[in-house]
């Protein structure tokens, strides 16, 4: 039964808010940085809204375009990425330096979906379309998209009707070969781990990023310094502050009031993709549904523990708030297809708030 409704507010408005704190931190910092997302969120929003207007199940035929096009854009960048700092994560397109590890992710989370909501899930075939793009982008290399995509496909897994018994078993696997995935890792990559441990023993080289972050968390105190003012973002001690760090950036002029408005915005969109889950008409929606909730819970909640010192840095950003078109475009587009979603479902979904 399809909903009489053009809108859900509830899963808008959080999205909305989250926007904003990211232009408030953006602005306090530099003009250009705030006018370019400005300029991002506006294409994102246009995405979202053409998303939003097409019918989920359509993307059932276009699977096989999802998949090879993902794999295509996963190539470009070791033919014609850009590299900055070692890695070569970005391509440029008229112009727009666009990453594809980040846009490909609500493309992935679809074909996952629809693989797992066929009446016989072909588990290897599922482990296939998991590990070929797994493996593009841990050799570009980009160990935080890396782990999202990993994270998305377990959320995805763990919903499924496959045996409980095969995630679980993947994930024991995974940590019981931690330290043979150590050795594959990048030298920067192992010393963010050893300084996350003990950030003190280097702290003017591997530990001082998360040194700098815990000390503008705390010296934000209960109401901030005020948007502009924070010693560490506007003096530059806080590297990163526009995108990896943005939660520490807010967190030291707007406080922990303002810390806590943020994650109420996360904790009511989030809430809100459950409901859509929930109440999803069909095993593909769901997923789908699944995989949006997971790639934002993960990102969400990994930024905010690196910025608090509580998880190594991973160069994950935070949803909807860190600067950067690629992921702004990727969350957005997720969040139009789960939007749709929820306007295919059952009316009573704009009525339960549990």
């Amino acid at each position: 039964m399809t909903s009489r409704r053009t809108l859900d507010w509830q899963l808008i408005i959080p999205t909305i808010i989250l926007l904003t704190f990211g232009l408030a931190g953006l602005g306090s910092i530099s003009l250009n940085l705030t006018l370019t997302q400005l300029i991002f969120i506006l294409i994102s929003s246009l995405f979202f809204y053409l998303f939003s207007r097409f019918h989920y199940q359509n993307h059932q035929a276009l699977i096989k375009i999802y998949t090879f096009g993902s794999l295509v854009f996963l190539l470009l960048p070791f033919l014609f990425g850009v590299v900055t700092r070692g890695s070569a994560r970005w391509i440029q397109i008229a112009g727009l330096t666009l990453q594809p590890s980040e846009i490909i992710k609500p493309f992935l989370i679809v074909v996952l979906a629809y693989l797992l909501s066929q009446k016989k899930p072909h588990f290897p075939t599922y482990l296939l379309y998991l590990f070929i793009p797994i493996l593009l982008i841990f050799k570009q290399p980009d160990l935080g998209s890396t782990l999202v995509v990993t994270a998305i496909w377990l959320g995805i897994l763990l919903v499924s009707s496959l045996p409980l018994l095969l995630p679980l078993s993947l994930i024991l696997a995974t940590l019981g070969l931690s330290p043979l995935i150590y050795k594959f890792l990048q030298p920067y990559q192992q010393q963010r781990i050893l300084s996350f441990l003990n950030p003190y023993a280097d702290p003017q080289r591997s530990g001082y990023h998360v040194i700098q972050s815990i000390i503008a968390v705390g010296s934000g105190g209960l109401l901030g310094r005020g948007l502009g003012h924070g010693t560490q973002s506007q003096l530059q001690f806080l590297p990163e502050r526009h995108t990896d760090f943005i939660f520490a950036l807010l967190a030291e002029e707007l406080g922990l009031f303002g810390a806590l408005i943020l994650l109420l915005a996360y904790f009511f969109l989030l809430k809100r993709l459950l409901t859509i889950a929930k109440h999803a008409p069909d095993k593909f929606s769901q997923l789908i549904t699944i995989g949006v909730f997971t790639m934002l819970f993960f990102q969400a909640s990994v930024t905010i523990a690196m910025n608090l010192g509580l998880l190594p840095i991973t160069g994950i950003t935070l949803p909807l708030v860190s600067a950067g078109g690629s992921s702004l475009l990727a969350t957005l587009i997720g969040l139009g297809i789960v939007h749709n979603i929820s306007l295919n479902s059952s009316p009573k979904i704009s009525l339960e708030i549990k």
